[in-house]
């Protein structure tokens, strides 16, 4: 139990950071992507209103649009001018090296394809604008803040995930000195459980003895038939809380074994189907032969015979339980159908918990102590299995074990 604690505080504390780191390292490289390209756009602006202003053609002379004059001559930049129909009326790769005419008519064209009027190609941003009759496209070279980009995105990434294995590890490194107060609580819990248990086991027996010297001298009447019933609840109570206590240690189970789980349940079938019968409800078994698992049969026993007992105790009146064990794909489950007649469907994630009851007053009639199933589930659990619960309608319960 504390095994899991620590790994699910553990896991829930990296995920969180992660999740926050790459939140980050996003909205980091979301802003700089937005400030670069807000920067490139402003730049077309002054480059497109240096071209407009000369409307027959391309200007030709130098670029001192930008506010920063070293600016100026570190852009580098190539137009086209189209007229209405497409038609290209002028082409200017004075300010750019690796362009030439033919290459910067492409893009244009490439851009007439596209219905955004401003954009990315390759390695430049891309304005249209117009004047007069023309429709000017101006491309900025944008390679360097291109890679600027990619660096910090790099180093972000890079950034996240050197500091989450260095969180993860500090995490995992401080976890046991931050769980170690609840495993105090946890083992103080478990350790009372078991005192408790043998303290209350002396007078239960006492009272036990004393109830049965009572009837032989006084006989039988309903409240000695009372205090029976509540001494046999007690100590059932009892003996399954320190069960649970038990369950709850890491190894409860350090001494498993293999055995035939087909006669282990045989067994309980034979005596649940006499007592399904006696009262008037309809009971069948299905269980495959040469069933053979490794774990504690006496676990196993427990657990079987809880699911036994909650499918008698809580079908309707003459209703059908039915019991299946057998294996596919290589597992083993078990499981156990019932009838029963739901006010309202219950909580089947609550099923398992201790103490749940989803009809309390009808579990006091039939005694039960709201244990038995959480006990079916830690035994399912500690071998490595799972159990479920489903509630196809108001009429029936299934429960499953897989091992």
């Amino acid at each position: 139990m504390l095994k899991k604690m620590r790994c699910r505080m553990v896991s829930l504390a990296i995920v969180s950071f992660f999740i926050v780191i790459m939140l980050v390292a996003v909205m980091v490289n979301v802003i700089n992507y937005y400030v670069v390209t807000e920067r490139a756009d402003k730049t077309l602006h002054y480059i497109a209103r240096f071209e407009k202003a000369s409307p027959a053609a391309p200007r030709r002379g130098t670029f001192m649009e930008l506010p920063n004059r070293e600016d100026n001559y570190m852009t580098r930049f190539f137009s086209v001018r189209l007229k209405d129909d497409g038609e290209i009326a002028g082409i200017s790769t004075d300010y750019i090296a690796e362009i030439d005419d033919a290459k910067a008519a492409e893009y244009a064209q490439e851009v007439l394809r596209r219905s955004n009027a401003t954009g990315y190609i390759d390695s430049y941003r891309y304005a249209v604008s117009e004047v007069s009759e023309y429709k000017i496209i101006s491309f900025l070279n944008v390679a360097k803040e291109q890679n600027s980009m990619k660096s910090l995105l790099l180093l972000s990434i890079a950034v996240a995930m050197g500091s989450l294995a260095l969180v993860s590890l500090i995490i995992i490194l401080l976890s046991g000195k931050a769980i170690r107060p609840f495993a105090a609580n946890i083992e103080n819990q478990k350790q009372f459980i078991t005192n408790a248990g043998h303290e209350l086991k002396t007078p239960l027996t006492s009272i036990s003895t004393s109830i049965d010297v009572i009837a032989l001298e006084h006989g039988e009447d309903e409240w000695v038939a009372n205090v029976k019933n509540q001494v046999v609840r007690m100590t059932r109570l009892v003996s399954e809380l320190v069960m649970l206590s038990r369950l709850d240690e890491d190894t409860p189970f350090p001494d498993m074994e293999s055995f035939s789980l087909s006669e282990v349940a045989g067994e309980l079938v034979a005596a649940c189907g006499q007592q399904a019968k006696a009262l008037t409800k309809e009971f069948r078994a299905d269980i495959q032969d040469d069933l053979y698992i490794t774990g504690d049969k006496s676990a196993f026993q427990k657990m079987i015979s809880a699911l036994l007992d909650n499918a008698i105790k809580y079908s309707d009146a003459e209703g059908k339980i039915f019991f299946k064990a057998y294996k596919k794909k290589g597992k083993t489950i078990i499981e156990t159908f019932n009838t029963c007649a739901f006010s309202e469907l219950p909580d089947v994630n609550r099923l398992f918990d201790r103490f749940y009851r989803p009809d309390s007053a009808r579990s006091e009639d039939t005694g039960g102590t709201g244990i038995g199933l959480s006990i079916a589930k830690a035994v399912a659990e500690k071998h490595g299995g799972t159990i479920s619960a489903e509630c196809p309608d108001e009429h029936s319960i299934l429960f499953r074990v897989i091992l």
